[in-house]
């Protein structure tokens, strides 16, 4: 136009509708017909249209934003579902704010509550656990809360069965007839989801009158330095292991690549699998076997989820999507 800042007015008599239906458009777009929504935003769009923030989200009591706390954003795997989020949250208007803990209880409820300060309209956490000031903090703010990967009851969740994918891992090196299998997960502390898998194998262990005694068992970073550390520590006992999990899948990676390093041969000397399903897991040699975990359904459904409750819809509150053994190269019979 002429230079000056476009107005809410302007779009409106572009787009042929009313001031205040450009504005509802805008503060809540789940209240106009897709037909006028699309003219609207058309017209924003062509004619540059930004629209205040702050008298937005006064209009709407919203702030348009979400918030998503993970444990490092240094992961393929937290990456994943936070730009699945991002995507989701993106085509209704909201914007994703991301903070990281770095595994620190503490520094969790202190990103809580800088999110909280900035008035974001939801929170998406990783696990179920977590100091009780932060569990507090979150009742009492009242602002809808989706918890991903483990849920706790209390709060709505999507979630994964990681007990579950622990279980698939060990009962295929079972099948294929090893008996003495050692587990490398990340630290346990502040982390269910590497404690349940390792429960989870541990069950399938028992069910096949086996065990996985703590010297088969090795905390490691969840890095390829970690799994490299904790297949050494494992291959140096004396009665070592014939088969490896990684309670993820840069772990097992790690593991495969000290093997080699060794002069070790995967599968034939020690056959490993991860938890995960990172794209680079196919296209390892050997590929690696893994379970593979709906990451960016994760991140999908927890936008999804956190949208309705902003909007005061029904939801299912808890919501555990399915995981799958992927069969790759990386383990094979115990010789």
């Amino acid at each position: 136009m002429d230079g000056r800042r476009i107005k809410l007015s302007d779009v409106a008599r572009d787009a042929g509708v009313s001031p205040a239906t450009v504005s509802r458009a805008i503060a809540q777009p789940e209240l106009v017909s897709p037909e006028t929504l699309a003219k609207v935003m058309a017209s924003a769009q062509r004619l540059g249209y930004l629209p205040d923030g702050a008298a937005r989200a006064l209009a709407s009591g919203r702030s348009m934003t979400i918030g998503a706390i993970v444990p490092t954003l240094d992961s393929a795997i937290f990456a994943r579902a936070l730009q699945a989020m991002q995507a989701t949250l993106a085509q209704s208007g909201y914007l994703l704010l991301v903070a990281s803990h770095e595994a620190s209880p503490a520094a969790e409820t202190q990103a809580v509550r800088a999110l909280l300060g900035r008035g974001v309209d939801g929170l998406m956490l990783v696990g179920a656990e977590r100091a009780p000031e932060t569990t507090a903090l979150l009742r009492a703010s009242g602002v809808p809360v989706v918890l991903t990967w483990c849920g706790d009851g209390h709060f709505a969740s999507v979630a994964i069965d990681n007990a579950l994918a622990g279980r698939l891992a060990a009962e295929h090196l079972i099948a294929l007839g090893h008996r003495r299998i050692g587990m490398i997960t990340g630290p346990l502390q502040f982390n269910d989801r590497q404690t349940a898998r390792l429960a989870g194998a541990r069950q399938a262990l028992a069910k096949a009158g086996l065990s996985l005694p703590d010297q088969l068992v090795t905390e490691q970073a969840l890095t390829l330095a970690g799994g490299r550390a904790g297949c050494a520590t494992l291959l140096e006992l004396d009665d070592k292991p014939t088969a490896l999990i990684g309670g993820v899948d840069l772990l097992a990676i790690g593991c495969i690549e000290e093997a080699h390093a060794r002069g070790m041969n995967v599968p034939g000397d020690l056959a490993v699998v991860g938890i995960d399903g990172l794209d680079m897991s196919a296209h390892i040699s050997p590929s690696l076997t893994t379970v593979h975990l709906p990451t960016g359904r994760i991140g999908q459904f927890a936008a999804m989820k956190l949208m309705a409750l902003v909007r005061r819809e029904a939801i299912e509150q808890h919501t555990v999507l399915p995981v799958e053994l992927i069969v790759r190269r990386s383990a094979a019979g115990a010789s």
